[in-house]
């Protein structure tokens, strides 16, 4: 039998305090069953499941992320599922870019008295990762470490963060001056920035140790080089990136900061 069909699926689970933990808590006391795959991390609220924390789970090679919080209106900070909502739906529309299947991440609402739910959601969601295989089938392990890393530090960007988590208040109260923006126009611009910094960590992270050209760069993160070269100039007016040396005719670029 090979690795593959002995696949046992390693699974974080961020349980919301007040309700989901209670859910998991009512389901060993109900006696319901579920594989015993998940690693439970209790949070206080799952609006405070930040994106970042779902990427290092997956940089440490969790094959799937669970996220349950309080059912939509019963939240104990009033807002805070909302949050996680917006939040785990702008992660899973970017894993699409990564190649990795956003079903890998789960998020859902499990109330304090919902034991069988919860034991449901988790053997539910561990045969369908279990159907996907190791998250390495997705892309290939060294590029898809790559790939979050470079994803992890384009969330980390105060820019973005701030774009992410203010985007209730400018959907529904709208900006200083009191304009609104609606959720397609707000989608693009966001998508566009989060686009824009993940390429620019990925030119970062490929130049790290080692000098490179513009062609190996392109060759490295799978960009168009025009793109490499708008990129480098922008990195390099933030003072990122410097050119360290010629071979040939090319111009090498080396990553400033660690």
């Amino acid at each position: 039998m090979s690795q593959e069909e002995n696949f046992e699926p390693k699974i974080v689970s961020f349980l919301c305090n007040w309700c989901s933990y209670a859910g998991a808590d009512m389901a060993g006391v109900s006696r319901f069953q579920y594989p015993t795959n998940i690693r439970v991390i209790r949070v206080m609220c799952s609006g405070r499941v930040d994106p970042i924390i779902v990427l290092e789970a997956f940089i440490n090679n969790m094959d799937g992320v669970m996220v349950l919080g309080c059912h939509p209106g019963d939240c104990h900070y009033i807002t805070g599922n909302y949050y996680a909502e917006k939040r785990m739906d702008t992660l899973q529309k970017f894993f699409e870019i990564l190649g990795v299947n956003p079903e890998r991440l789960l998020l859902d609402w499990v109330s304090a008295s919902e034991g069988e739910r919860f034991a449901n959601l988790v053997r539910d969601f561990i045969e369908k990762i279990k159907s996907f295989g190791p998250l390495r089938v997705d892309v290939p392990l060294k590029e898809l470490q790559n790939r979050l890393v470079a994803t992890r530090d384009a969330f980390s960007q105060q820019r973005m963060r701030w774009l992410i988590n203010r985007e209730r208040d400018l959907l529904e109260s709208g900006n200083v001056f009191g304009e609104r923006v609606n959720q397609d126009e707000f989608n693009k611009v966001k998508f566009e920035a989060l686009t824009r910094e993940y390429e620019k960590n990925r030119i970062l992270n490929s130049i790290k140790s080692t000098a490179l050209s513009v062609k190996e760069i392109a060759k490295t993160v799978a960009l168009p080089p025009r793109d490499v070269v708008q990129n480098l100039i922008a990195l390099e007016q933030n003072g990122l990136v410097t050119v360290s040396g010629i071979e040939g005719v090319h111009f090498k670029y080396r990553r400033l900061v660690s």
